[in-house]
C-alpha cells in the first residue's frame, strides 16, 4: 500500500495574518471587562491614607465619582488599543501600549475603591470600550501625528475633568484624593510624551465633539 502523503508542516513563526492584531487587541479588551488579578502592577496611592467614614449622600457621590473616572480609564485603554491597531509605526504602536499599561494601574485603583465604598464599575462597560476602540482605530487610521494628538487632547480634558473630581471630593476622603492626584500626574506625563512624540494639534470641532462624547460617558457612567 503506497504511503499516503506527509501533511505541511505548520511552522511556529508563521507570519502574522492581517486579522491576528485586532484578534489580539480584542482579547486583551476582554480580559480587561473580565476579573482581573489583584495586586499586579504599582502599588496602590491610597494604601497609607486612612478610610474616613462617609455620610451616605457623600459615600453615593463619591462612588458616583469612581466610577466615571473608571469608566474612563475603560475607555482610555480601548483608545490606545484601537490606535494602536492602525498605528502605521511600530514605535508609535509601542508607545501607545505601554500607555495603556499604565493607565491599567489606574483602572485597577478606581475599582479597589468603588469595592471600600460598597459599590460596583457602571454596567456599561462593554459599549463604553467598543465605542471606545472604534474612536481610536479611526483616529490611527489617520496618521501617527493625527493619532498622538489626539492621545494628547484626551490626556489634556482627562486631566482637567480630574482636577474637577478633586474639587468635588470631600476634605476627608485621603484615600480617593490620593488616587486621582496619582492619576492626574500619570495623565498629564502620558499627554506631553504624545506631544514631544510628534502629536499634531487636532482642528477645533474635533476637541469640542471629543469633550461631548465625554461628557455623555460621564453622565450614564455615573448613574449606572
Amino acid at each position: 500500500m503506497k504511503p499516503s502523503a506527509a501533511a505541511p508542516a505548520v511552522h511556529a513563526d508563521r507570519e502574522l495574518r492581517p486579522v491576528d492584531p485586532l484578534l489580539s487587541l480584542l482579547g486583551r479588551g476582554l480580559a480587561l471587562l473580565a476579573e482581573r488579578e489583584r495586586g499586579a502592577g504599582r502599588a496602590n496611592p491610597a494604601a497609607r491614607q486612612r478610610d474616613a467614614e462617609l455620610p451616605e449622600a457623600e459615600r453615593r457621590h463619591v462612588a458616583g465619582l469612581m466610577r466615571v473616572n473608571h469608566a474612563g480609564e475603560i475607555a482610555a485603554q480601548a483608545l490606545y488599543h484601537g490606535q494602536a491597531l492602525t498605528a502605521r509605526n511600530p514605535q508609535t504602536r509601542r508607545h501607545l501600549l505601554e500607555a495603556a499599561r499604565e493607565e491599567h494601574d489606574h483602572l485597577r485603583w478606581c475599582e479597589e475603591r468603588l469595592d471600600e465604598l460598597g459599590d460596583a464599575p457602571s454596567k456599561l462597560q462593554p459599549l463604553w470600550y467598543a465605542g471606545s476602540f472604534a474612536i481610536g482605530a479611526l483616529a490611527g487610521l489617520r496618521g501617527d501625528a493625527w493619532s498622538l494628538g489626539f492621545v494628547h487632547e484626551t490626556e489634556r480634558q482627562v486631566s482637567e475633568h480630574l482636577g474637577e473630581h478633586l474639587r468635588q471630593l470631600p476634605e476627608t476622603d485621603a484615600r480617593g484624593r490620593a488616587i486621582l492626584e496619582t492619576m492626574r500626574r500619570d495623565e498629564e506625563r502620558h499627554g506631553h510624551e504624545a506631544e514631544q512624540a510628534g502629536g499634531q494639534p487636532l482642528p477645533a470641532p474635533v476637541r469640542g465633539l471629543m469633550r461631548q462624547v465625554a461628557r455623555l460617558m460621564k453622565f450614564g457612567a455615573y448613574r449606572v
